[in-house]
């Protein structure tokens, strides 16, 4: 029997011209480094550009193409 917690986070908001997807982002790479704890992220509709290879992050942006490929090695992130 398996007690972990298992959080789906689902982003369909595009990487940027907001702060939404970042945040998901960050709040899941921080759970994923908890015991006990699985995550998945679903990536849907613009949401499916933050996973974009070869981005250009415009300034004042964090790239979301490294914090898909961080997060993919620790957790589940689908499209």
């Amino acid at each position: 029997m398996e007690n972990r917690k298992k959080i789906l986070f689902v982003i369909n908001d595009a990487p940027y011209g907001n702060e939404r997807p970042y945040n998901a982002f960050r709040h899941a790479m921080n759970l994923v480094k908890r015991e006990g704890v699985q995550v998945k992220v679903f990536l849907v509709a613009d949401g499916v550009f933050c996973a974009r290879k070869g981005q250009t992050t415009p300034d004042g942006y964090y790239n979301l193409e490294r914090m898909v490929k961080s997060l993919a090695k620790r957790g589940k992130v689908a499209t």
